[in-house]
């Protein structure tokens, strides 16, 4: 049986962390912010700091504890026991800590590309499993034509846990969704559920028996995304964050310092705005060749955009208001714009 699992909420752990801190700000500000920084935090954060043999990070620069904007590609990890595993997920972050935004590119796990250090093309989720972190950053970095300052990747072990340790998600499903193809994992979710737990919310963003493929799963990610930001704003997860902490330090690895973690999460805290915009990468699929894999070939003109994109995203000095945004996000706006000016037409008539 294909044992392979595919998962788009890699950024779970680190997305609820961010969102939680941002969103219960007043309440941490009145416990006082070194409670959250107390020197215990840090030291269970030291077992997650893994970096990458021959690997330097790229330097961010700081001045007066003011961090420049920095990129982290964000792994989804299938693994058991001590095998390298597959990511499942690949999202390109970059993190504006002053401005409090991030933006999000989803990589369709079939997508075609040059696999840096192999010498070959493949389906880009097979870099991690050929060499680690290290070849999916340089993969990646290659076909965004874009730098990588850091990774982070969390397993399934550690999604299941962060969601059940919130208590469950609410999950937008009318009808059950059944994986029962008979080269993949077997699973139900019934439809209706108040609340689903981890498990079930994990299958539901690695569902794969829908017509839409790669773009449906990666749409059920966004949507993840959203719903776990509706959970964070609702409800006083801060008092979660201590266990959040353990869960972290048992499932999620990254080249990013300990202390460097400590710096996002207050820079995240003292921004006055956050906002994640989000894109998935567009493109269309076919195999080669008869009976062979099917794979992801990315659009061109989308893929230009994404790489023009990043580049206004990764600037120091472009402020939060010139950034190049996701055209679904430019295209509300307009339509915002358009109605109110009509509006304002009518009332002059």
């Amino acid at each position: 049986m294909n044992k392979r699992k595919w998962m788009y909420a890699a950024s779970a752990a680190v997305v609820i962390l961010a969102v939680t801190v941002f969103f219960n700000r007043g309440a941490l500000a009145m416990l006082g912010f070194d409670w959250f920084l107390e020197g215990h935090v840090e030291k269970q954060l030291e077992q997650t700091y893994k970096p990458i043999d021959g690997r330097e990070p790229i330097p961010v620069s700081t001045i007066d504890k003011k961090q420049d904007p920095f990129s982290v590609l964000l792994l989804g990890v299938d693994q058991r026991g001590k095998e390298i595993g597959r990511s499942d997920t690949m999202i390109y972050t970059v993190v504006r800590p002053n401005d409090g935004d991030m933006l999000m590119v989803s990589i369709p796990r079939d997508m075609y590309v040059e696999i840096v250090g192999k010498d070959k093309e493949d389906k880009i989720t097979h870099a991690y499993a050929y060499g680690g972190a290290g070849m999916a950053m340089d993969t990646v970095q290659k076909f965004l034509d874009a730098p990588i300052h850091y990774y982070a990747s969390i397993n399934f072990e550690g999604f299941r846990n962060v969601i059940d340790t919130l208590g469950g998600m609410s999950l937008p499903i009318e009808e059950d969704m059944i994986n029962d193809d008979a080269d993949h994992e077997k699973f139900v979710i019934k439809a209706g559920q108040e609340s689903y737990n981890g498990q079930d919310t994990l299958n539901y963003v690695r569902y794969r028996e829908d017509a839409g493929g790669d773009m449906n799963r990666t749409e059920r990610h966004q949507i993840f995304l959203g719903l776990l930001m509706d959970k964070a704003k609702q409800m006083n997860q801060w008092s979660k964050i201590p266990e959040l902490m353990n869960i972290m330090g048992e499932n999620f690895s990254t080249d990013m310092r300990p202390q460097q973690l400590v710096d996002l999460g207050q820079n995240m805290l003292q921004a006055k705005d956050r906002n994640i915009y989000s894109h998935s990468l567009l493109g269309s699929g076919h195999r080669l060749k008869n009976g062979g894999p099917w794979y992801y070939f990315a659009d061109e003109e989308d893929l230009s955009k994404v790489q023009t994109m990043i580049k206004s995203w990764l600037n120091a000095d472009a402020p939060a208001s010139s950034l190049i945004l996701p055209d679904k996000y430019t295209v509300n706006k307009v339509k915002e714009v358009g109605s109110l000016s009509s509006s304002e037409d009518a009332s002059k008539q």
